[in-house]
């Protein structure tokens, strides 16, 4: 998933470099949504292994 956010992140970097403001915010906009889900799931896999002892 951290994968996924780097490729949206470079591209939005390269679209915003080249003039594509709508693009560039869009791709920005879905990495950012694509990093909240990722530390949501880390805090919950973190919890979840808590709990059963790991």
């Amino acid at each position: 998933m951290i994968t996924w956010i780097i490729v949206f992140l470079v591209v939005a970097l390269i679209a915003g470099v080249l003039g594509f403001t709508t693009l560039a915010s869009g791709l920005a906009s879905l990495a950012k949504i694509i990093f909240y889900l990722f530390l949501a799931l880390l805090a919950i896999s973190l919890i979840i292994g808590a709990v059963n002892g790991f």
